[in-house]
């Protein structure tokens, strides 16, 4: 029930405010897929983790490129 409601927020930003904006993702899958498929693959609590340490990395001396769900 959780991650059914975390997908849903997350699709929201898919297709919400991405849209809208330039793409400006570092990485391959885009943030807000990989929290989708980590919280499929993980559920609530590791997903949301691991879904963080992805959003943290983000900045310009993070890295970049594909960067699959572990």
């Amino acid at each position: 029930m959780i991650v059914r409601a975390l997908i849903l927020i997350a699709r929201g930003w898919q297709k919400g405010p991405s849209a809208i904006l330039p793409p400006s993702c570092r990485f391959q899958p885009s943030c807000s897929a990989y929290a989708i498929t980590a919280w499929t693959r993980y559920g609530a609590g590791k997903g949301s983790w691991l879904a963080l340490k992805r959003i943290f990395r983000c900045h310009p001396w993070g890295g970049q490129g594909h960067d699959p769900v572990p």
